[in-house]
């Protein structure tokens, strides 16, 4: 399909690079991430290996086994943001085999590294909230996200109900969107790039090894009942993790989903502005929060230089919200999570009444 066109670059971009190129070149630090995000991801890593051998081989009291499953589901949420996400985009680390391995961490929690590629970096952050094109704003028939969308009756309610959705994306991601993207080889209106003969033999040999790590022998060693309880809670809290955290990147009040002009498919603005408009941060003063969600609470510093690593977000924030200023153009923030979330949340109730 005919893929939207974005205005020319103007001397906004340009300005952006140059001061944050200089800012590394004075700083002297590399763009990719430091010995401190090494040291978080074997951490993680770590956690998340022992979490699962003591829930599927040791067998420990129902109370203890449901606070592991919590906290087992965290720790993919936590991988994902702060592991996978940067290496999937060259910024874990200046070593590439190293970026390949973080990146290939999502095989092994049950998603797969190939389709993530194409629907997050390849169309969502070309594409950030245009309708028909940015796959993480297609929740229809379930969710209505743009005034674009179809509105139905049941969206009424969404800002009630979008909780248990959340709970469902990891399900969902591992057992059907994944099969859907492969089998309609599109990534929601965009084709899927060619996969290579190991693409195949990576996606379906770790479809079968999750199946058997996550399902059957689980199931061997605990029984049914016990599994399933574990399992829901682990993927229920994943989930909602990993939804809440993107969705208040790009679902919220002030965020914009501008549409192409339909005889030209062209855009009105720049790309960089474009992100910056349809991204916000929220709670960037929170250490504690920036450490645990891989610093995704600066969206926009990610949008804008995707592979720089999160480690780098808090410097670079301070000159990009100065170029902004400089050049008029709207920054879009929230000084803590819990006005983000409730944003989030009166934007859905918005979109499903209007």
């Amino acid at each position: 399909m005919s893929l939207p066109k974005f205005a020319a670059s103007r001397s906004f971009h340009a300005e952006l690079k140059r001061r944050i190129s200089l800012h590394f070149e004075e700083s002297g630090k590399s763009t990719a991430g430091s010995t401190g995000l090494l040291s978080k991801a074997v951490l993680l890593l770590a956690g998340f290996v022992a979490l699962y051998v003591h829930l599927v081989f040791f067998t420990p009291p129902t109370a203890v086994a449901l606070l592991e499953a919590v906290l087992l589901g965290g720790f993919i949420a936590a991988i994902g943001f702060n592991v996978m996400h940067d290496g999937a985009h060259g910024s874990f680390s200046q070593h590439r085999w190293l970026n390949h391995f973080a990146a290939f961490t999502l095989n092994v929690l049950g998603g797969s590294s190939f389709m993530w590629n194409m629907k997050h970096n390849v169309v969502h952050h070309a594409y950030t909230n245009i309708d028909g094109i940015d796959d993480d704003i297609d929740v229809q028939p379930w969710m209505r996200l743009s005034s674009t969308q179809k509105r139905y009756r049941l969206h009424r309610f969404q800002h009630l109900y979008f909780w248990f959705l959340y709970c469902m994306l990891y399900l969902s991601w591992i057992f059907v969107m994944d099969y859907q993207k492969y089998f309609k080889r599109k990534i929601g209106s965009v084709d899927l790039k060619k996969m290579a003969l190991s693409d195949h033999l990576v996606f379906w040999g770790f479809k079968v090894l999750n199946l058997v790590l996550y399902v059957a022998l689980p199931i061997y060693t605990l029984g049914f009942l016990p599994w399933l309880v574990g399992f829901l809670t682990i993927t229920c809290v994943a989930g909602f993790v990993l939804s809440l955290v993107f969705q208040l990147a790009h679902t919220v009040e002030h965020t914009a989903f501008p549409m192409p002009n339909e005889a030209s498919l062209k855009m009105d603005d720049e790309w960089a502005i474009h992100q910056i408009k349809t991204t916000a941060n929220f709670a960037t003063n929170s250490r504690v929060i920036s450490w645990l969600v891989g610093g995704l609470n600066f969206q926009v510093e990610h949008h804008l230089f995707p592979k720089i690593s999160h480690v780098h977000y808090p410097a670079i924030n301070k000159i990009i919200k100065q170029v902004c200023q400089e050049f008029d153009v709207v920054y879009n923030e929230f000084p803590r999570m819990r006005s983000a979330v409730l944003s989030h949340v009166l934007f859905l109730r918005q979109m499903g009444r209007a």
